[in-house]
């Protein structure tokens, strides 16, 4: 089944979005059709291997999977981290940018 598939079968099952997380499998399994947005703040350089704010939005078929680690967590913490599945590309990217800001 692709991510596609599973979250349209998760739409139909009234599943609550906002905790939803892809299978780790399904993910391991298939990558995204596209890489919609990408943003790291890694004022580090990149020798440093820690956790840095991020946000991505990944196209699988029709949904957008975004999602990343706000910035206002700060560098090197892996709190605050987020995730939004929508089919609206526009809302994706947006809400991503708004959490690297």
């Amino acid at each position: 089944m692709t991510c596609s598939a599973w979250l349209d079968q998760m739409l139909i099952d009234n599943v609550d979005f906002t905790q939803l997380e892809l299978p780790s499998q399904m993910t391991y399994d298939e990558d995204p059709d596209e890489i919609v947005y990408f943003e790291e703040f890694d004022p580090c350089g990149i020798l440093c291997d820690k956790n840095h704010p991020f946000s991505t939005v990944e196209r699988y078929g029709h949904w957008y999977y975004c999602r990343g680690q706000d910035k206002k967590a700060g560098i090197h913490s892996s709190l605050m981290q987020w995730r939004l599945f929508t089919k609206d590309r526009q809302l994706a990217v947006r809400t991503a940018k708004e959490h690297i800001e």
